[in-house]
């Protein structure tokens, strides 16, 4: 099956000069890429061949950071990806992952309540025959998560890990490497990895740094000891060698703005002694992550099967409340995003402050314990604690990624009745946005949605177009290239993408969903 995309604006995602031409694809692979001049005196021929005049033809978009490793497989169209140009997701971020899951494991709770006898795996080998026969649409990377392994194997208490346990962890990490995994994440501040030393990560780290892993990090603090959680990573790669990837970078909270400068000057002086290879990052202001996080952290322990029987019990949901409540919290700035019980739909959309008043009673702790209550401590929220100024500083420096922090998402089917952060739908589009906004150039805006990310990562022959690639490709048009997804109604597909493709099969075409999928589990080479 051979394919033309003629007479488009090629932006070949290196950074070069962009230029009229031809791309020939020939079944999974670039078979060329041909300026004008040159077309003219040749004589192409083709199964199809798709007119590009007056759009760009690019790469496909890699995104950086994401959560789609379950959706994969319950909605592997991924219309929120295809349709903003995303070709392949690097799932398995912040500690959380699909595989391995052993012991007391559980994925989180929107995960594992929407795959219900879909969940069939254990190891990372049996994710991988399950994703294999569900086809999904785009290629994945996948990390093996820290806190699944802690799960699987010390559980979610709140304690160190023994030696033995901690042996445990470093062979499933060590298994899971063999089965595909690109390296190690975590997310510290999440159950039950919050609960882990330095010593304990550092060690899993060295596992797969001598498997040549890579190590992304929701580093313990994005706040009040941001500077101490950066040397913590910084330790790490000294330590291990390995390479290292600070995660959705952010100053979170008012009195933290101002620490910016120290933030860079720490990651710059790092990447230059080749201990840090930067840092990715979502074009919003608001983040987005489970409501039980404001939970103190004695209350938190056990994940959300302990939290729901800690609020049953009228003493210590009392206690709760009284802590919540002692917290020095905005709470016009906590939305409560996806919800999972008819009694709190209402509230998706809604701040906490903008509830209460509608209610004219309880306290921001009580209010937030119901919710947690009805939907069994599943509820989404976004905290827009965030500078807008500080967010165009992370995203001017060439080093930062489009990563979504996202899952995959549709507007149907049981993804369509959850809330989600509109980053699902629109990361790329509002990057694009910003950071030309900021006089980027339209070549080095895609090459950092594009190749850097392959570069980073170790993705081969993909983020690029030039001959013997694989066909990642998009055709789009520039000037309706936008975000349509809002906070209030984050269930809207990007406008602008005319055409995706995967490894040479079509997806999506003029808004359409094809239901051709064509994307892979990518193997580090």
């Amino acid at each position: 099956m051979t394919t033309l995309i003629h007479n488009g604006t090629v932006v070949d995602g290196t950074g070069a000069p962009a230029f009229q031409g031809d791309v020939l694809v020939e079944n999974d692979r670039i078979a060329d890429v041909i300026p004008a001049e040159a077309v003219r005196s040749l004589t192409l021929a083709a199964d199809e061949t798709i007119d590009a005049t007056g759009k760009l033809v690019t790469p496909g978009f890699i995104d950086a950071h994401t959560h789609s490793d379950a959706y994969l497989v319950i909605e592997p169209d991924a219309p929120s990806k295809i349709s903003q140009g995303i070709t392949t997701e690097i799932n398995g971020q912040c500690g959380g992952s699909v595989a391995p899951r052993y012991g007391e494991a559980r994925l989180s709770s929107d995960w594992a309540s929407i795959l219900g006898d879909r969940l069939t795996w254990r190891s990372l080998s049996e994710y991988r025959e399950v994703l294999a026969a569900a086809r999904p649409a785009v290629n994945t990377v996948q990390f093996v998560g820290h806190n699944t392994l802690r799960s699987s194997v010390v559980g979610y208490a709140g304690r160190a890990a023994t030696p033995d346990e901690q042996k445990k962890m470093e062979y499933l990490l060590a298994r899971a490497m063999d089965e595909g995994g690109w390296g190690l994440t975590t997310g510290l501040i999440y159950q039950p990895g919050k609960y882990s030393t330095p010593a304990e990560v550092e060690a899993l780290a060295r596992v797969a740094a001598a498997k040549g892993g890579l190590y992304a990090t929701h580093m313990r603090s994005e706040g009040d000891r941001i500077l101490e959680a950066i040397d913590e990573v910084i330790d790490l790669a000294k330590a291990t060698g390995i390479r290292c990837e600070i995660s959705h970078l952010k100053t979170s909270g008012p009195k933290n703005w101002g620490k910016l400068d120290d933030v860079l000057a720490k990651i710059e002086g790092a990447m230059s002694e080749g201990y840090l290879l930067g840092s990715d990052r979502y074009p919003f202001c608001g983040a987005g992550t489970d409501l039980d996080v404001v939970f103190p952290d004695w209350a938190g322990e056990g994940g959300c099967p302990a939290e729901c029987a800690r609020l049953a019990d009228p003493v210590v949901r009392t206690r709760i409340i009284a802590e919540i409540d002692a917290q020095d919290r905005d709470w016009s700035t906590v939305m409560i995003g996806g919800t999972w019980h008819p009694d709190t739909k209402s509230c998706s959309g809604k701040t906490v402050a903008e509830i209460l008043a509608s209610r004219k009673a309880s306290s921001p702790g009580s209010l937030v314990c119901e919710i947690l209550e009805k939907d069994l401590c599943r509820t989404g929220a976004f905290f827009f604690t965030m500078s807008e100024d500080n967010l165009d500083r992370i995203l001017a420096k060439p080093w930062i990624l489009p990563g979504s922090d996202a899952s995959l998402r549709a507007p149907w089917g049981p993804l369509g009745a959850d809330h989600p952060h509109p980053r699902a739908y629109a990361t790329m589009p509002e990057f694009y946005r910003r950071v030309r906004a900021q006089g980027v150039s339209r070549e080095m805006a895609i090459a950092r949605m594009t190749s850097a990310v392959a570069a980073r990562f170790g993705i081969r022959n993909r983020g690029v177009l030039r001959k013997g690639a694989y066909a990642d490709l998009l055709v789009w048009d520039e000037a309706t290239f936008r975000m349509k997804a809002t906070y209030l109604e984050p269930h809207q597909f990007t406008s602008g993408v005319l055409l995706t493709m995967v490894n040479g099969i079509v997806p999506y075409r003029n808004g359409e969903f094809t239901h051709r999928r064509g994307g892979r589990f990518l193997e580090k080479i």
